[in-house]
C-alpha cells in the first residue's frame, strides 16, 4: 500500500497540470508504484494468492490505461512510458 507522501510524489511527478489527479499518466503512475511495492511483497510471502490476485488486476488495469493512451495520443503515450519506465 501506497503512503500518502509516495503517492503525493508520485503524482507530482507526472501530472499535467497543477490539479491534476484523475489524467490517464497520473493513474498510470500510481499503478506502477503500487505494482512495484506489491512485487517485493510477493517475493518475501510466496503464498499470499489474494494479494497476487490483486496484482494481476492492477496489472491489467495500468494495460488498459495504456492501451488508450497509446490510441488517444501517441506522443503522450510515448513520453509516460520513458518517465514511469516501462518497456
Amino acid at each position: 500500500m501506497l503512503t500518502t507522501k509516495k503517492k503525493q510524489s508520485v503524482i507530482k511527478k507526472t501530472q499535467v497540470h497543477e490539479k491534476d489527479t484523475g489524467s490517464p499518466e497520473v493513474q498510470v503512475a500510481i499503478l506502477s508504484a503500487q505494482i512495484d511495492e506489491l512485487a517485493t511483497h510477493l517475493k518475501k510471502h510466496k503464498k499470499d494468492n489474494h494479494s497476487r490476485r490483486g496484482l494481476i488486476k492492477m496489472v491489467a488495469d495500468r494495460r488498459k490505461h495504456l492501451k488508450y493512451l497509446e490510441r488517444t495520443d501517441k506522443a503522450r503515450h510515448e513520453a509516460l512510458a520513458k518517465k514511469v519506465k516501462l518497456g
